[in-house]
C-alpha cells in the first residue's frame, strides 16, 4: 500500500528558483493505459526552469508540478496496461510531476532500467534520449561519415548527442566554454570548440562545414549556423536560450539547399512518444547496457532542495545531468 498524500515541489508564482516551493498533494491516480510510480530520483532539465518562470507551461491535462523523466518502481497500473506489473522497476518519460514522491506516465512512456545502470542513472535517461534520438537519428538523419556539431557539449543533452552520433559513426565537434568542459567533452570522443577563444563558424568552414547541428541556443547562433554548415546541411533547433527571433536572408537557405528544422518533445501526442520509446528500446538500451553510451552526473540533491538545482542549472557550471534523489531505489 502506499499514502493518500505525498511531498512534492510546486512552483507557487513565475519567478526565480526560490519560487520553487515543498507541499503536501494527493497521490495521483493512474488512468486507462497510465501507470503510477514511486520515484526515486527525478532528473532536472532546463525546460522545468522555463516553466517555473512561466515561459514553459504543461500540456492540457499534465501535473503542473516540474519534472520531465524519473526512475522508480511501478506500484499502481491503470486499465488497459499490460506492459507492466506492480513491483516492475522502470525509468520514465513525464509530461511533467517529476517532482514528486509518486507520478503518473503513460504506459508506454516507460522502459526498463537498461542492464547495469543504477536507479540514479536511469533517471537522467528519458529527457535527453527521447530529445536527442528523434532530433538527430529521426529528425536530423545523421549518418556514418558525417560531420555533427552540437551546441552546449556539456548539457545533458549534449553529453548524449555526442555519444549517439558517435556511436553512429559520425564525426563530432561540440562547443564549450572552459578548459574542464573541453576535456570533458572531448573524453567522449568529441572535439571541442571553446567559444570563449575560437568561432564555431570559422571552425566549421574550415573542416568542410557540418552536415547536421544542433543547437538550443538560437538568437545570434541561428545565422552563424547556417554559415557553419556545409551545403545540403541541416540545422534543427530544439530550444531558444538567447531567444526565437533573428533577421534571417532565406536566400541562402535555397541556393545551399540546407534544411531547418526542430521539434519540442513535451506537446507531443502519446502515440509519437511512444514510437521514440520503442526505437530507444530497440536501438539506443543496447548500447547503454554495453556503456557505449554513458550518463554523466553532475551533482545530486534531496527534493527539498530542487531551489538549489535550479541554480546550479542556472550557473552554466554543470558538466552532465542534475538529479533530485526523492525516495528509496
Amino acid at each position: 500500500m502506499f499514502p493518500d498524500a505525498m511531498n512534492v515541489i510546486k512552483i507557487s508564482e513565475p519567478g526565480a528558483a526560490e519560487v520553487l516551493k515543498p507541499v503536501r498533494r494527493p497521490v495521483p491516480v493512474p488512468s486507462h493505459d497510465q501507470i503510477l510510480i514511486r520515484i526515486a530520483y527525478a532528473g532536472v532539465n532546463r525546460p522545468d526552469v522555463l516553466q517555473r518562470m512561466g515561459a514553459y507551461a504543461p500540456p492540457q491535462g499534465a501535473s503542473d508540478l516540474p519534472g520531465l523523466e524519473a526512475s522508480g518502481e511501478v506500484v499502481q497500473v491503470g486499465a488497459g496496461v499490460t506492459r507492466w506489473r506492480k513491483g516492475d522497476k522502470v525509468t520514465a518519460l513525464l509530461p511533467g510531476g517529476g517532482y514528486a514522491e509518486y507520478a503518473v506516465c503513460h504506459a508506454d512512456h516507460a522502459l526498463e532500467i537498461p542492464r547495469g545502470l543504477s536507479m540514479r542513472e536511469a533517471a537522467c535517461l528519458p529527457e535527453t534520449a527521447f530529445t536527442v534520438w528523434s532530433n538527430v537519428v529521426t529528425r536530423g538523419g545523421l549518418q556514418a561519415g558525417q560531420r555533427f556539431l552540437v551546441h552546449g557539449g556539456t548539457s545533458g543533452i549534449g553529453m548524449m548527442a555526442i555519444q549517439v552520433a558517435t556511436s553512429l559513426g559520425a564525426r563530432v565537434w561540440t562547443t564549450a566554454g572552459s578548459a574542464a568542459k573541453c576535456q570533458a567533452v572531448e573524453s567522449l570522443g568529441a572535439t571541442a570548440i571553446n567559444y570563449r577563444d575560437e568561432d564555431f563558424v570559422t571552425r566549421m568552414q574550415a573542416e568542410g562545414g557540418a552536415d547536421l547541428i544542433l543547437d538550443m541556443v538560437g538568437g545570434s547562433y541561428i545565422p552563424r549556423n547556417i554559415k557553419a554548415l556545409a551545403d545540403d546541411g541541416r540545422l534543427v533547433q530544439i530550444a531558444f536560450l538567447e531567444g526565437p527571433k533573428v533577421e534571417l536572408n532565406f536566400a541562402q537557405i535555397m541556393t545551399r539547399r540546407l534544411t531547418l528544422t526542430g521539434s519540442t518533445l513535451r506537446p507531443q501526442s502519446d502515440a509519437a512518444k511512444a514510437e521514440i520509446a520503442e526505437d530507444l528500446r530497440e536501438r539506443l538500451w543496447p548500447l547503454v547496457s554495453s556503456s557505449a553510451v554513458k550518463v554523466t552526473i553532475d551533482s545530486e540533491f534531496t527534493l527539498d532542495e530542487a531551489c538549489k538545482a535550479h541554480q546550479r542549472m542556472e550557473s552554466s557550471q554543470h558538466i552532465g545531468k542534475i538529479v533530485l534523489k526523492v525516495g528509496p531505489d
